[in-house]
């Protein structure tokens, strides 16, 4: 019931912990539950912090953004 209000998504922001943006990781047109995304806690970027995405200071992130389209494909090596 708390996360009906983000249902239709949550606009990327300092509130948001995906911080500014989030390019969503998908294999075979499935969603893997990673992402590479911004953080709201900048001091945190370099830490064991996360569940496996990738996260960036967000003016990385809004630059990265706005460099990728939708069907880019990712590669971790």
């Amino acid at each position: 019931p708390e996360l009906v209000k983000w249902q239709g998504g949550q606009p990327g922001g300092l509130t948001n912990p995906l911080g500014a943006r989030a390019l969503y990781i998908y294999q075979n047109g499935k969603d893997t539950g990673y992402r590479i995304h911004g953080s709201p806690e900048w001091w945190s970027i370099g830490q064991a912090m996360s569940s496996g995405c990738v996260r960036l200071i967000n003016q990385d992130i809004i630059d990265l953004y706005s460099r990728v389209s939708k069907k880019n494909p990712v590669v971790v090596v």
